[in-house]
Formats: C-alpha cells, structure tokens, sequence
C-alpha cells in the first residue's frame, strides 16, 4: 500500500478550501483535519459551493455536533481553535499542517505550535515568512533548493502575484538581463478589504477601509521585492505597487523592466512562448486571443502571458502583461507544493510534481 502523508489544514479561507479541493484528489495525502474559526456547517457549505469556482463534484456534510464533515464516504475531522497550537495535532498524528490563515508568518511561533509542541514534521504556509528559517518556494523559479540537505521545516508558498511574477522575471532576466523593474498589479477584492466603508481590523491601510465594491484602491504588494530571494542580484532594482479593483476573480500584472540588452517585441513573445511550451509548461501560459479576465478563472497555472499586449519601448524597456487566476493558481501551485514536501521529506518517495 503506498505511504500517505497525514495532513492538517488551519485556515479554511479561499486558499485554504481551494487547496483542500486540489489535495483531495492527491491519493498521496490524506487530510485529516481542518481548524478555522467559523462554524463547522459554515465550512463543509463553503468548501462544496463557491460563487465563482463552482459547485465541487463532491458531497459534504457537517456532522451535526460539529467535529467535523463528510466528502462522500470519507470523514474529516474539524475544530475552532484560536491558538493553533490548541489542535489536537499530536492525537490525529499529524505529519504535514497547511498554515492558511495568513495570521501566523513568524518562524518562532510557526515552530512553537506545530513542531515543538506536536513534532509536526513539515509546516506549509500560504504566504510569505520572510524572515531566516523558512524557505519560500515559487514553483518554476526556485524550486531547486527544495534538494538541498539544509531545508527548514518551514516552507512557504510566497503569495499568489510573487507566483504571477516569478515566471516572467525568470524569463526575461535569463533570456535578456534585468537592469531595473516595477510592476503593478490589478488585483481583485480580497477579505482584507471592506464591503462597504466601514473601519479595517484586519490592515492598518486606510484604503482598505473603504468598500471594495465601488472603489480602485491603490496599496501595496510585497511581490516584486520578494523576487530578490530568487534573484538576489536584482536586490533593490525591482519593486511595484498593487490596485484593487472591484472585481471577484481573475487579476493582471503589469511588468516594465530596462533589459540590459536591445530586444524586440517578437523575440520577447517568442522567448515567453517557448519557455511556456518548455521549462515551464504548466506554470506560465501564453496567449494570442484578446481574452479578458473572466476567461481565466479557474485557469491553474500562475501566469498566462497576454501576447497581444507585449511591448517594447526604445529597444530595452519592455512593457508585458501577465494574467492569473489569482485563487486558483496559486491554490494549485501550493497543493503541488505540498505533494512535492511530501514525497520529499515524510514519505522518501518521489514527488507526482517535477519542474526544470
């Protein structure tokens, strides 16, 4: 009987249930449990139906004393911890915790709940640490140092636009050299931002404060800079601002780097496009249609190239735009990721995931 890696996931937001859907079809990995702060009802609802994913094709149900929820036949148990070092982590003999909360991205307190107390072996977080002891992993860019015999414990994901970027960068840097960059990304709605304009507890940007459904909301995006943690040669050359847009689904970064060397529009679509059919095939995509965003919800990979809009200015500043699914592929990505940690350091198998 092939191995399986116990799973645990705290946080059950849009990456959190996203990411259990994908993992629930992994025969690799077995979730055992989820804690979030919401009812257990309200959990097994969401995970089932989704306003812009779609109905999942499996059943579930909550149990009606609330431990947990039904997907078919299998049962998944469930709690309300606040401290998630709370979760009987130890008892459900744990291997592997989903840290999504986007709450806990300290390396001492990831540490302290989950490997400490309950030996957890390998912790995955669906959001940037960004501190020593964690490895930030964009799938496609810098997955190679998952081989490495000093990986922590702690392995993040990075954040769903550092996912759009990190292919293009790849791209662009090795095919023609970075001098300097900015991105901006137009970026859907998220829980941070309020329905209407009512007080933010969850970020001090006043911004956010104001209703995301009729509002363009400059603020900030930490994508850009944590590109340096893969090419930490461009350190200080690249940085970018993000727009929220009164959108549900689907966003576009848009990417202005000085290449150090004179290029065409031709040449940079056709090295995106071949780097799409080849090393990154499945990561980063590439269009000619005049699509717009809602063609590319639940489009899995990170980064899907707009062709049509790739310009070149003056032989060396090149404009391009890069579309994503900003839940489903970076969801996507993590579940990979976690399949990929898996094999690697629990079960010494080999991953179902390989990338150049």
């Amino acid at each position: 009987m092939a191995k399986t890696t116990r799973v645990a996931i705290n946080g059950f937001g849009r990456i959190g249930r996203l990411v259990f859907r994908y993992l629930w079809e992994d025969p690799a990995i077995e979730i055992v449990h989820v804690n979030d702060l919401c009812s257990c009802e309200s959990a097994a609802y969401l995970v089932q139906f989704d306003s812009v994913h779609g109905t999942w094709t499996h059943e579930v149900e909550a149990r009606e004393d609330g431990t947990g929820f039904s997907v078919g036949e299998a049962s998944v148990g469930f709690s309300r911890h606040a401290v998630p070092g709370d979760i009987p982590l130890t008892d459900l003999k744990v291997d592997m915790v989903l840290e999504c909360t986007g709450k806990f991205l300290k390396v001492a307190e990831l540490n302290e709940h989950y490997v400490e107390k309950h030996g957890v072996k390998r912790v995955v977080v669906s959001a940037p640490v960004k501190e020593a002891g964690a490895l930030n992993v964009v799938l496609g860019c810098n997955h190679d140092l998952l081989d490495a015999d000093d990986v922590p414990s702690i392995v993040t994901n990075a954040s769903c636009t550092t996912n759009c970027l990190g292919p293009v960068v790849r791209v662009m840097h090795e095919t023609f050299g970075i001098e300097r960059g900015c991105i901006t990304t137009i970026h859907d709605v998220t829980g941070t931002q309020t329905l209407v304009d009512m007080p933010n507890t969850k970020k001090s940007d006043l911004r956010r404060a104001r209703s995301g459904m009729c509002n363009l909301c400059p603020t900030s995006t930490g994508s850009a800079t944590a590109i340096v943690e893969i090419y930490p040669e461009l350190r200080g050359r690249l940085n970018g601002l993000a727009v929220r847009v009164p959108l549900l689904n689907a966003s576009l970064t848009d990417c202005v780097f000085d290449l150090k060397r004179g290029t065409t529009k031709e040449e940079v679509n056709e090295a995106l496009k071949k780097a799409s059919e080849g090393p990154l095939r499945g990561i980063l995509g590439y269009e000619t249609k005049p699509l717009v965003s809602t063609d590319y919800t639940n489009d899995v990979r990170s980064s899907i190239i707009d062709a049509l809009s790739t310009m070149v200015i003056d032989d060396k500043m090149v404009k391009i735009y890069a579309w994503y699914d900003n839940e489903c592929g970076y969801s996507k990505r993590m579940a990979e990721l976690v399949n990929i940690v898996a094999a690697k350091f629990i079960t010494n198998t080999e991953p179902s995931f390989k990338y150049d």
